[in-house]
């Protein structure tokens, strides 16, 4: 499939009328940029120089600044903490036209992603996280179900920090209205994802459950068994340099990867799965979401940090 066969153009329309709904663990990337000028005396360590720094909505706030970024109408469904990483966090998504539904956990302290950099290479990464409390997460189920009804597709991305604890009552709350969800998933527990419309693992997130491949055709049959244990109706599987594969009913597509310049890969799985859905959304067929999930992901792997994709920049 080539620029030729579709033009983005043609989509800008679509994707303005559609409606997203976003779900899952927020966070707050802070990147603290220096120079490193010595080692310190205390360790062998560099001493970086603190000379600016910068926030960006991380997690599932970057699906949802990726999918606004298309020109969609996107709502963000989450728990952050009554603190001054959650303010800043909100005032940045709605910033970029994010409609922010957070529910506030005065208990909880919002997950902050705090990166070191000097000389342009990442030197250090420090986590601040906690688990939600159940009752908070429990207010966001009964939001959840009244956001669905007005949406088109629900898109849920999982990093692990406990915000997807009701997910499989989401998943079948989303079914019973008749919306497709797409989950970008974590972990060695797949069985909360049954009855997705689809799922985006990469490689190492794959193996962790279905275990090594000998080659193409011993990958396709483990896929085709976890699809149907799973009840998915396609996966798809980036694999970082060799590119993407899409597993659906109708077989087996490979494309391969359209990376300009690899600079920085993280946030990389927030792209594919905000783009592939908005243009499913949009009514965009599987491989037309996948194309332009893969584009999309060219794209953003040549920015610094978590970043976002334009449409001029995919036509």
């Amino acid at each position: 499939m080539t620029t030729s066969t579709f033009h983005f153009v043609n989509w800008k329309d679509k994707l303005a009328e559609t409606r997203v709904l976003v779900v899952g663990d927020v966070m707050l990337d802070r990147y603290w940029f220096g120079d490193v000028e010595r080692i310190s005396p205390e360790a062998p360590v560099p001493v970086v120089r603190v000379a600016r720094e910068e926030t960006r909505p991380g997690g599932a706030a970057n699906v949802a600044r990726n999918a606004v970024s298309l020109g969609c109408r996107v709502a963000l469904l989450s728990v952050i903490g009554n603190d001054e990483a959650g303010q800043k966090l909100e005032a940045l998504i709605q910033d970029e036209k994010v409609i922010s539904l957070f529910q506030r956990d005065a208990q909880l302290p919002t997950t902050v992603k705090l990166r070191v950099i000097g000389r342009q290479q990442q030197l250090l990464r420090i986590d601040f996280e906690t688990q939600p409390s159940h009752e908070t997460l429990a207010g966001k189920l009964a939001e959840f179900k009244e956001q669905v009804k007005n949406t088109d597709i629900v898109l849920l991305s999982d990093y692990g920090k406990g915000g997807l604890r009701h997910i499989t009552q989401m998943i079948e709350s989303a079914a019973a209205a008749k919306k497709r969800v797409v989950v970008d998933p974590k972990g060695n527990d797949w069985e909360k994802y049954q009855g997705a419309f689809m799922i985006t693992p990469n490689r190492s997130e794959l193996q962790q459950i279905v275990g090594a491949w000998r080659d193409e055709d011993d990958l396709a049959a483990k896929v085709t068994r976890l699809r149907q244990e799973l009840k998915l109706s396609a996966l798809l599987l980036t694999r970082s340099e060799e590119g993407m594969s899409l597993f659906a009913e109708e077989g087996v597509w490979h494309i391969p990867t359209h990376a300009r310049e690899v600079y920085d890969v993280s946030g990389a799985g927030d792209t594919v799965v905000a783009t592939l859905g908005v243009f499913l959304a949009a009514g965009a067929s599987l491989r037309e979401a996948v194309y332009f999930a893969n584009e999309a992901a060219g794209i953003v792997v040549g920015k610094f940090g978590t970043a976002v994709v334009t449409p001029e920049e995919l036509l």
